[in-house]
């Protein structure tokens, strides 16, 4: 769809967990996010984003929100031949095979964002990022204190507690910086898999959203099996929150709120007794809905 010199485009960022690994589809050898132009027969935009992700992915849609509207004047317009109104949305699916024509397949989160996963502590790739990061901040004396104060709110520095919502002001951050290869910098083993354009940009938007929204809306069940034990559960939400969970606490608040039921059935999990499987309660999703159900994010 044309809007006078520019163009608009629907982008997924379709999300899975699988083997304890946030996943996302992607096109093109795992450089960009599924895309295509908004058409004017389409009814809605989500039935154009359907129907787009079903050409390139061959793959089915379920649970689906709007994210963001990117239309930045600055940004990647050169690559994309045109100012372009990127419409993306979130998506949450369970792993499958996609043999679908844009060669698509599914990448871990944490190729693009490798200093995001704090599940077994502060991961070493932030000391290089840091680093380069206070040559920045130092680079500007006028604004080295709002530098300073942006630095440590965003990576949790000096004392400032790691946010892990803050997904997409980190990667804002560090292209301002200069530190990533989309913002035109020589391509460094620690800044992540670059992506196509703002890909990478919008797939931040997307984790962001996810991460806050499982604080306050169960739909971490739309990437849960049918039936699954509690520790599987907590693992999702560890996979995409990049925390470790406190074990009581994620089985209290869980059992407390009624979020899941207990199928009557046992599955052998690795070096322990059988555990029960549960599911979740589909009434609470419509109980709820409104008023919002929290899953625990306290840290161990």
């Amino acid at each position: 769809m044309t809007i006078g010199l520019a163009h608009a485009e629907l982008i997924a960022v379709l999300t899975a967990v699988t083997g304890n690994d946030p996943r996302v589809m992607t096109v093109r050898s795992g450089d960009a996010l599924p895309s295509g132009p908004f058409e004017l027969g389409h009814r809605t935009l989500q039935s154009g984003l359907r129907e787009w992700v079903q050409e390139l992915t061959a793959h089915p849609v379920g649970y689906l929100e709007q994210l963001y509207t990117f239309a930045d004047r600055d940004r990647n317009n050169e690559i994309l031949g045109g100012r372009t109104i990127s419409i993306s949305y979130l998506g949450l699916v369970r792993e499958q095979a996609a043999p679908g024509a844009g060669r698509p397949g599914w990448h871990g989160w944490y190729e693009y964002f490798p200093w995001e996963d704090h599940r077994h502590g502060r991961p070493a790739v932030l000391e290089d990022i840091v680093s380069r990061l206070n040559i920045w901040v130092a680079g500007d004396p006028a604004r080295l204190d709002q530098r300073r104060r942006r630095a440590d709110f965003a990576f949790g520095l000096n004392d400032t507690a790691w946010n892990e919502d803050l997904v997409l002001q980190r990667y804002e951050l560090l292209y301002e910086a200069g530190l990533v290869l989309e913002a035109g910098c020589a391509q460094k083993s620690n800044s992540g898999r670059p992506m196509f354009a703002d890909h990478r940009r919008i797939l931040a938007t997307g984790m962001a959203r996810l991460r806050a929204k499982i604080k306050y809306r169960p739909v971490v069940f739309e990437l849960m099996p049918e039936s699954f034990t509690l520790l599987q559960l907590q693992r999702t939400v560890e996979a995409l929150a990049g925390l470790t969970l406190h074990k009581q606490n994620f089985r209290r608040l869980v059992e407390q709120q009624e979020l899941v039921e207990e199928t009557g059935a046992t599955e052998s999990e690795t070096g322990g007794r059988p555990a029960k499987l549960f599911r979740f309660r589909r009434a609470v999703l419509e109980e709820r809905e409104l008023a919002g159900t929290k899953l625990p994010l306290s840290r161990n």
